[in-house]
């Protein structure tokens, strides 16, 4: 069963690497296979870093879209997680989580997961582009595939 997703005008979505754009109007698209994706709104800029939190989505959301600079990535994700888990006491268990779904390679779920994160870091506002659960995206994209 396809995947349908979309996108509201001009908003942008990475598919595999590539950055596609709609144009001045909704457009839904599918995807019939596998493939890693986020949706423009998803996507945090190096420069809206402004937090641990956001530091460690930026590098899991690395690992996620550019799969072939994740050992280098891997490494670093790893280093920011242990930095998390030290100005962040009391989120212990969602850090365990999100270390357990990024070992299982289920990054879309882990970036899902750490966007929480912010809410309770920041007072309760999601800034930085990056989307609220409550903006449509419960539904999970598959991880990963390169069939063509």
């Amino acid at each position: 069963m396809p995947l349908k997703f979309v996108l509201r005008p001009n908003e942008k979505v990475i598919i595999n690497g590539a950055v596609i754009g709609a144009g001045d109007r909704p457009g839904s698209f599918f995807l019939y296979n596998t493939a890693n994706f986020l949706r423009g709104r998803e996507v945090l800029k190096e420069e809206q870093i402004d937090c641990i939190e956001k530091k460690l989505y930026f590098v899991i959301q690395l690992v996620y879209i550019f799969p072939e600079d994740s050992t280098l990535n891997l490494q670093r994700f790893a280093s920011i997680l242990d930095e998390t888990r030290e100005a962040r006491p009391d989120a212990s268990k969602t850090l365990d989580e999100i270390a357990r779904l990024v070992e299982s390679r289920n990054y879309y779920r882990a970036l899902k997961l750490c966007r929480k994160l912010f809410r309770t870091a920041d007072g309760g506002s999601l800034d930085g582009g990056v989307a609220d659960s409550a903006a449509g995206d419960d539904e999970d994209p598959p991880t990963t595939d390169r069939t063509p």
